[in-house]
């Protein structure tokens, strides 16, 4: 199953043991071929990787993701303190983010630098735009939209990876081309609404601030982030499966922070419009 997220879908194959593994397996055959006796390649391959060497491991992938969500909260407290005395950060962050984000996605070999920088960026961002949606809803019955989003983001992660992990969803060829049309749809509408908010549309919102339309504009947005976290488990899994080389965790953590940070912002505005209401 090729997972729809372009940082996550290279090192998917066809092959049956991986390209790694098969690489890997073959340099230590060579290497023993000059030594006494015959030994089992497979087997002894497979012990000097189990501890996340050459081939991938889900311990990988866990190290490496809780390193990127660390310097995005990191710097996300950074961007929620300057942002109103240089709010122009925020905004350079944004499009550097985007580029830097770009880059990751199609770079052949992952680049760990690049994508650190791109979690530094992204929090410097998000922690500005948080602050910003935070003022939005500045009743203070509301003032914690920031907090619940946050806690929304790591609930459905939660229960997406539950739902993954029990197979009650199953992760289906069906079930992706779905969930990209849905999602194209969503980027179309998004672009259509922030045409319409630039001639004061839904009070400057776009079609997101149209009343009940707009909150299930919002419903929807966040059910389409949610289900993109099922193509990433299935692409770390395939990858594990398919032995792609121990740096690939790096392209892993970056594609689940890329879908974390649309889900969270896909509740921040849920939370804000709702609140405004």
């Amino acid at each position: 199953m090729q997972s729809s997220n372009p940082v996550l879908s290279r090192y998917e194959k066809a092959d049956k043991a991986g390209f790694a593994y098969d690489e890997g397996k073959s340099a230590y055959a060579q290497a023993a071929a000059g030594g006494a006796g015959a030994i089992d390649t497979d087997a002894a391959f497979a012990q000097i990787t189990a501890a996340g060497g050459l081939r991938l491991t889900l311990n990988d992938v866990i190290v490496k993701t809780a390193i990127v969500f660390a310097i995005t909260v990191a710097f996300a407290v950074i961007g929620w303190n300057t942002v109103e005395t240089m709010p122009w950060l925020m905004w350079v962050c944004l499009i550097g983010g985007l580029g830097v984000g770009l880059v990751n996605s199609f770079m052949k070999r992952v680049s760990p630098p690049l994508v650190m920088l791109y979690a530094v960026l992204q929090g410097v961002m998000l922690g500005g735009i948080s602050n910003w949606y935070s003022q939005i809803a500045a009743n203070p019955q509301n003032g914690g939209i920031v907090l619940q989003a946050v806690v929304a983001t790591m609930t459905t992660f939660g229960v997406m990876l539950a739902l993954y992990l029990t197979g009650v969803i199953k992760v289906t060829k069906r079930f992706q081309s779905i969930l990209i049309v849905a999602a194209v749809s969503y980027l179309l509408l998004g672009v259509a609404s922030l045409v319409a908010a630039m001639f004061g549309v839904g009070g400057g919102w776009g079609f997101y601030g149209v009343g009940g339309l707009g909150l299930a504009i919002c419903v929807i947005g966040v059910l389409i982030a949610a289900f993109f976290l099922l193509l990433d488990f299935e692409a770390i899994s395939q990858g594990i499966k398919l032995g792609a080389p121990e740096r690939e965790s790096w392209r892993m953590a970056f594609g689940l922070l890329v879908t974390l940070i649309w889900l969270y912002l896909e509740f921040l505005r849920l939370l804000a419009i709702f609140s405004r209401n």
